[in-house]
This record gives structure tokens, C-alpha cells and sequence, in this order.
């Protein structure tokens, strides 16, 4: 059963991923790394690609899950959960929740936002999390029946690339314009817990981080890179 909106008050949800290459990118790593981060207190989990998911939910089959599969094609800037096909696995794979991108930008084969969503009210009966870059986008990704709406792409789309994370200027407006029952995520450049704090108090319902808990490839880089300099 999906948590409503104020379940998730003020809670934190880890994402657990790993890049390409990493020895950290396998499944019984992501999916230990998931157990300690649910018996630390996070309200759940993002993951990346079915086969995390799966791992995740054998593991920890009452985990909240919010799944997505990252995959690229040409022609589209869209990587999160871009089509139909990577939306049915993330679902048959164990989510309870698919993020998406949910921008204006043109997705791979002409596949329209508005239909993908329809379709996994219809056919699966599947939550949505919109990870989006504005307002606009926002609001309308809620309108189409998004239940959550993430600001996980502000600074990363062509419309934001001047733009830094976390998106927090996103938050107070969101919260403002948007139904009652949809939570509110941010995610993205969150480093610290007084910044999830402040996610908070700017409006958030809950906070996803990611890098600063469980990248260890990009946060030893980081160190190395530190001191040397």
C-alpha cells in the first residue's frame, strides 16, 4: 500500500545506486546497502534498473520501493524510465512506486508523457513519481495523475543547466499549487542533514539522497581530488 502523503512527513528516502563499472553496481551490494539504510530509519528506497529491485525486494520484502531504469536512446535527452517497456519492468520487478521523468522534453519513438501515465493507471494500476525541473512541469505531471512529484531533474535539463540542485525555490510554490493528497519530494544536491532540513521546511513532505549516504565511488573521487588540490 503506497504511504499517503503525510506518512511520509519529514521522512528520508536513500537512493541506492551505483555507476557503470563500479564494484558497487552489484545487486547483493545495493541490496545490503538498502537493508542498512531501511534499519537506520529511511522511509524507503530509490533504485535503478529491475535488477536492483529485484535484489531489494527479495531481501527486504517490506521495503518501500521507488524504482526507475535508466536507459538511453537517441534522438531523446529522456533517460529516467523513458518508455513503456522500462515502466513494466520497474513495475513487474517489485516497485511500489515508478519514477519517470516527467518533463516536456521529447521522449524516445514519440511516446507522450500523457499516455504513459494513463497507461499505468489503466493496465497496472502503478504510483508515479514525476521527476521534474519546474513548476509547470510539476503541476502538470500532477494534473496527468503523478502521486508524487520530485524535483530530481532541476539543474540536470537543458532548461536548468545554469542552474545548481537542490531545487528549493521549487518547493514553496509546488506545495502551494499542488492537490493536498501529492507529496512532495526533493531530491538532488542534498549533502547534509541540515539541508534535508531545510528541504523540509521549504515545503518538501520528504528528502531523497543519494550520493552523499551510499556514492562511495563519486565521494572517495571527491576526497582524492580534495586533497591533492
Amino acid at each position: 500500500m503506497l504511504p499517503e502523503r503525510f506518512a511520509l512527513k519529514g521522512g528520508l528516502i536513500v537512493s541506492v545506486q551505483a555507476p557503470e563499472g563500479s564494484p558497487m553496481r552489484h545487486p547483493d551490494v545495493i541490496a545490503a546497502m538498502a537493508e542498512a539504510s531501511l534499519a537506520h530509519g529511511a522511509v524507503g528506497v530509490r533504485l535503478e534498473s529491475p535488477e536492483h529491485i529485484g535484489a531489494v525486494r527479495r531481501r527486504c520484502p517490506g521495503a518501500l520501493i521507488v524504482g526507475l531504469w535508466k536507459r538511453t536512446f537517441p534522438a531523446s535527452p529522456v533517460y529516467i524510465t523513458p518508455g513503456w517497456e522500462e515502466i513494466r519492468a520497474v513495475w513487474a520487478a517489485g516497485a511500489d512506486v515508478i519514477a519517470l521523468d516527467a518533463t516536456a522534453r521529447p521522449r524516445p519513438d514519440g511516446q507522450e508523457l500523457e499516455v504513459l501515465i494513463r497507461r499505468c493507471r489503466d493496465d497496472l494500476g502503478a504510483p508515479l513519481m514525476a521527476d521534474v525541473d519546474s513548476v509547470a512541469n510539476g503541476l502538470r505531471a500532477a494534473q496527468l495523475g503523478c502521486h508524487w512529484v520530485g524535483t530530481t531533474l532541476y539543474g540536470y535539463t537543458e532548461a536548468t543547466e545554469t542552474l545548481r540542485p537542490p531545487g528549493l525555490e521549487l518547493l514553496g510554490p509546488l506545495r502551494a499549487k499542488l492537490p493536498e493528497a501529492v507529496s512532495l519530494i526533493c531530491e538532488g544536491g542534498i549533502a547534509s542533514a541540515s539541508g534535508a532540513r531545510a528541504a523540509l521546511g521549504a515545503g518538501a513532505d520528504a528528502v531523497v539522497v543519494g550520493t552523499a549516504i551510499t556514492g562511495v565511488d563519486l565521494q572517495v573521487a571527491a576526497y582524492v581530488q580534495g586533497m591533492a588540490g
